[in-house]
Order: structure tokens, then sequence, then C-alpha cells
């Protein structure tokens, strides 16, 4: 079993990554492997809703090449749970992970689905809570579990390494991927349930 997880800042060995490293080391004492995926710095555009992706294939590809969407596409049809891990700026999730994010469930969505997802928010000080909220809906849109801990999946950091030295938020890292680590267990023979699809309701006729 594997578990991607996705380094939603622009640094990419600071606060996140020492989170999401903590979770790997604990995923791979329970004999799970994991990997960490840098998003990158560079920009990511957002999804235009164009519709491009349909008929692509299954999971899907978007129409939008040249970022890391298509290749964390790629890698969530191969991984069978995840870990999304953001800093928090402005009390939500990075535009880069958002951007991301939005697109590979809009294109690909297949390839998460019914499998086990979590989100850290990595904070100097305020927000994370609010960012957390924004990651779990891609979740709980899409049929996934989600993995939980001992409190809420947060750690406090401002420059790089200053992670590491919050005792509380690694700890509750490391049952998190504990949680994880259970989850994946539990659904490994599970049958995928079968949803039903069709029915769309408007506000506005």
């Amino acid at each position: 079993m594997k578990v991607l997880m996705l380094n939603g800042s622009p640094r990419r060995q600071g606060n996140c990554f020492a989170a999401l490293s903590e979770a790997g080391r604990t995923l791979a004492g329970l004999g799970i492997e994991s990997e960490i995926f840098w998003l990158g710095s560079d920009p990511v555009r957002d999804c235009v809703a164009c519709g491009g992706c349909r008929g692509t294939g299954d999971p899907g590809k978007c129409v939008f090449d040249g970022d890391p969407v298509n290749e964390v596409i790629e890698k969530a049809q191969a991984s069978d749970g995840f870990i999304f891990a953001t800093p928090v700026y402005y009390a939500h999730p990075s535009g880069l992970i958002l951007s991301t994010l939005d697109r590979c469930f809009f294109a690909g969505s297949g390839a998460f689905a019914n499998k086990p997802g979590a989100a850290i928010a990595v904070a100097r000080r305020a927000g994370a809570v609010s960012a957390l909220d924004v990651l779990n809906k891609y979740f709980t849109i899409n049929g996934m579990p989600v993995a939980s801990s001992t409190y809420w999946n947060v750690v406090f950091g401002a420059k790089p390494a200053e992670a590491a030295k919050d005792a509380e938020g690694m700890q509750t890292v490391r049952n998190l991927a504990r949680s994880m680590a259970r989850l994946l267990g539990a659904l490994e023979d599970a049958e995928e349930p079968l949803a039903e699809r069709g029915s769309r309701t408007n506000f506005i006729r």
C-alpha cells in the first residue's frame, strides 16, 4: 500500500515538508510506503470548467499541461491513500494547492474516489482550522473516508524547521498516520460502495 503526500508549500523543505516527513516515518514503521510530491513554486492555473477533460480516459486528464496536475492524477491512480499539506497565509489553503486540487478532482476524480484522505495545515498562528475545512471538502464530495487524529491536524511554525519543535503538532501528525494506516487496512479487501448517479437539482429553473 502507498500513501501519496502532497506538499502544497512553495518552499520545498519548509514546515509542510517537516510535517509530511513525520507522517512518512510513522507510516514506514507500519509497513506502508509513502511519497512526498512537491507541487513546486511556479504558478498553477485554476480550473476553468471548460469540460475539455471529459472523454480523455479514466481517471481523466486535464487539457492544460505544463504543470504538476496531470502528474498528480497519474500518481493518485497508483496510490491507496492521500495526505495533503498546506501552509496557511490568509486563513485558507495556499492558492497553489487549491488550483492543483480543483483541476485534479475535476479531471481525475476517479483516481481519488473511495480512497482515504487527510489534510494537514501548517500555520504561524491562526487560520489553520478553516484551511483544514476547505481541504476536507475535496474528500467528502468524492466518497473518500477521512482519516482523523487526536486533535485537529495543525502544526505550528513560521521559519523552516520550527515545526519540528511543535511537540503536540508532531504527535498529532503521527497519530494521523496511524489512523491512515488503520483505514487502509480496513479498506484493503472492502468493496467500493455503489453510488447512485444522475439526479441533479438546480435552484434556479
